[in-house]
């Protein structure tokens, strides 16, 4: 059964595990909110949404992840494709197009499709987010 980490880890939560979660917090928030709204700008939306954005996907992966120091966010690449998809398609599209993505990710991960990674050489995985900035 798939469990999110955040409920297997709460058993063993102390008050000084959550002061060293606040300040990594704070030290992520402080580069992330930031990048955040200059994605949101490079993608062609307003910076608002980039915040509400990153926000959003921040508590989603935190909730969700498989990892209890796991840290998510936008990478730079992904503007390029978000800016194609707003400027074709509008905001409209980029939702449709979000809860697609959303949608064949979860589909992937039930059929386990994670494991296939090891057939694709590590060049590939590595180079292609400087191929697509």
């Amino acid at each position: 059964m798939l469990v999110p980490k955040l409920f297997t880890t709460l058993k063993f939560y102390n008050k000084e595990q959550f002061y060293k979660d606040i300040s990594a917090g704070i030290i992520v928030g402080i580069v992330a909110l930031p990048l955040a709204i200059a994605f949101g700008i490079a993608s062609g939306v307003s910076p608002e949404k980039g915040l509400f954005t990153a926000v959003i996907a921040g508590f989603i992966i935190s909730a969700l992840g498989g990892s209890r120091v796991q840290i998510g966010g936008p990478t730079g690449a992904f503007i390029v494709i978000v800016y194609g998809i707003v400027q074709t398609y509008g905001l409209d599209g980029l939702m449709i197009a979000t809860i697609l993505a959303g949608i064949i990710l979860i589909i992937m991960g039930l059929a386990k499709f994670g494991t296939l990674i090891k057939f694709i050489p590590l060049p590939l995985i590595t180079g292609l987010p400087q191929v697509l900035q």
